[in-house]
């Protein structure tokens, strides 16, 4: 009797069939913002963008005081040398109408949207009179009546929260903004892409706005990241970015007329990354080991962006006697802020029962 064949023979898998097109192109046709100018400001629109700055740099040496005198507890993220970023991009906001959230690196950002610098200090220091009552601190601060929507300490985490923002302001049509910053560190985050993919699905009105610090928390941007030119990181949702110097304000300015315009107009999202530095290190508590003191030293000399601002002002005709007294009057002002915060009562111990739930059970 004859054997089978075997399976082999007996039977062919036929091939697959090649695809009939070749895939589809990137799409590098695709519509982009322009190219920012270097914002052309105004003496007067100069003057104010530099006290704005010099009030963020005095008013965070002195909470770097408090700290260390035991008067600030818990968390405390200063923002000095990143001034520019916060100020020009929201300088070209609206108070209240646009939405602003960020990271645990949260002060300067309040100060540039006009919060007063005594609820901030009295935050910082835990009493009563503070912006979140003295229960949020450094790390938890909050303004509904101002757009301000947090600062937050899980990294990350206010990323979709800015999406959320921008959904509202589509959704019921007040023609705000949302603007979302978050560093370096955070931009490796799941969540961050997650809320990239469906902003630009539902084409929402948000600024994602990376600053940075070329850090993180201790390990440089080039050993964290694949792709360490972070504006890049929208491409894959079609997410348009720009790469702005963050130590420039009238650069960051310019940036800002830029993608405001563009979210604005309803082309959806767009992504800023801003070359930034910050002087001091991570938190309080961090020596910055990670770097030389010779590397923050060349910046500070190079690339500081109220030295910078000097230079502008200088140009547009404003004197070195004027400069002295927007310094004087800066130094009283935040001086006035510590002095409120150091004499103004702690919470009373009910308040630890307030603000839990959204009702009472």
């Amino acid at each position: 009797m004859a054997k089978p064949p075997s399976p082999a023979r007996s039977r062919k898998t036929p091939a697959p069939k090649r695809a009939s097109r070749s895939p589809a192109p990137p799409a590098t046709n695709r519509e982009r913002p322009d190219e920012p100018d270097r914002y052309k400001a105004s003496k007067q629109e100069l003057v104010d963008l530099y006290r704005q700055m010099l009030l963020i740099r005095r008013f965070e040496e002195k909470a770097g005081q408090l700290y260390g005198l035991g008067l600030i507890g818990g968390f405390c993220h200063l923002y000095i040398g990143q001034e520019a970023v916060a100020v020009g991009l929201q300088s070209a906001l609206t108070v209240g109408k646009d939405s602003v959230v960020t990271g645990y690196r949260d002060h300067g950002h309040m100060l540039a949207y006009g919060i007063d610098p005594k609820v901030i200090m009295s935050e910082l220091t835990g009493r009563a009179a503070g912006i979140s009552r003295g229960k949020g601190g450094s790390m938890h601060m909050f303004s509904v009546e101002h757009g301000f929507y947090g600062g937050h300490g899980i990294v990350g985490a206010q990323v979709p929260i800015g999406a959320g923002l921008a959904f509202k302001h589509k959704y019921a049509g007040d023609g705000g903004v949302s603007v979302a910053y978050f560093g370096d560190g955070a931009a490796n985050q799941g969540q961050v892409y997650e809320a990239f993919n469906m902003a630009e699905l539902w084409k929402l009105p948000i600024i994602f706005v990376i600053e940075n610090n070329q850090y993180a928390m201790g390990t440089s941007v080039n050993r964290a990241s694949a792709e360490d030119q972070l504006y890049r990181r929208g491409e894959s949702f079609r997410i348009p970015g720009l790469q702005i110097d963050g130590m420039d304000v009238l650069a960051v300015r310019g940036a800002a007329e830029v993608a405001v315009e563009w979210v604005r107009s309803g082309k959806g999202p767009i992504l800023l990354e801003m070359k930034t530095y910050r002087y001091r290190g991570h938190s309080m508590s961090d020596p910055a080991k990670y770097r030389s003191r010779e590397e923050v030293q060349s910046v500070r000399e190079k690339s500081d962006p109220i030295e910078h601002a000097k230079r502008d002002l200088a140009e547009a005709g404003v004197s070195e006697d004027e400069l002295k007294q927007i310094e004087k009057e800066v130094r009283a002002q935040v001086a006035e802020a510590a002095d409120f915060a150091e004499t103004s009562p702690e919470p009373e111990l009910s308040e630890l029962h307030t603000d839990v739930l959204v009702e009472r059970y």
